[in-house]
């Protein structure tokens, strides 16, 4: 039995037997984030957790899973800004905090809030189109989404900073040979192979499977909330920053 709970949204997510499905749906600026397609993510994965699902897949329509934020927004006061840097955290810890094990099937581009999207998952499959990139530093932005405490833990610090501080594209198997995905597949077996271990992970007791992910994450976790607060504080000072050039200019 399937339910769509918010089909033609900007995310759309879809409760088929055991397995939740989440797809950002802006596939004509490539899935690229809004106001809107945060605050429907957070209902996605607050939806998907209440039903109870053994699995989760996150992934995009379209070329691309998710192009980062759209730098073709309009300007935000202080305010809108902070709580939309609250909003962005509290995907990340939605998903560590979901029950069921939540991977990211990931084609086309991820770019920063995308590839943090990506990255905060339990399993990523990439197609083997996929690349991933962190531009924020050379834009004059901060990560978001608790990157700065996973990025190392995936590659180590070294290449963390690495990745961060010179932004450049990481391909699906540059991404594979770093550890940032589980897997690396054919585009067109990307959803039916994100699908298939889905299944199996809906396939085993709940309880046991919602314990492995606790105990896996539980001293990442700690530490993962203050890089939160952390972000936040330094995005925050990098908007200040870039108000502060905007009026030297003028």
């Amino acid at each position: 039995m399937s339910e769509v709970q918010s089909g033609g949204a900007v995310v759309e997510t879809e409760i088929s037997g055991d397995i939740g499905v989440i797809r950002l749906n802006r596939p004509e600026c490539l899935n690229a984030v809004n106001t809107a397609l945060v605050e429907q993510l957070v209902t996605a994965l607050g939806a998907v957790t209440d039903a109870g699902v053994g699995a989760v897949l996150l992934t995009g329509r379209g070329r691309a899973f998710c192009a980062g934020h759209d730098l073709k927004a309009p300007p935000e006061d202080p305010a809108t800004v902070q709580a939309r840097l609250d909003r962005i955290q509290d995907v990340t810890r939605l998903i560590r905090d979901c029950p069921a094990p939540v991977i990211a099937a990931v084609q086309g581009h991820a770019v920063g809030a995308g590839a943090e999207f990506a990255l905060c998952c339990d399993l990523v499959i990439a197609a083997e189109d996929a690349r991933f990139r962190f531009p924020e530093v050379g834009l004059g932005l901060s990560v978001t989404g608790g990157i700065s405490k996973l990025l190392p833990l995936l590659v180590g610090p070294l290449k963390a900073k690495e990745i961060l501080l010179f932004g450049d594209t990481i391909d699906a198997a540059e991404a594979s040979r770093l550890g940032l995905v589980n897997a690396v597949v054919p585009a067109d077996a990307l959803l039916p192979t994100a699908h298939r271990w889905a299944a199996r992970l809906a396939e085993r007791p709940r309880a046991t499977l919602a314990m492995a992910k606790e105990a896996l994450d539980a001293g990442i976790d700690h530490a993962l909330e203050s890089a939160l607060r952390l972000e936040i504080r330094h995005a925050i000072r990098t908007e200040e920053l870039a108000a502060d050039r905007t009026g030297d200019a003028r």
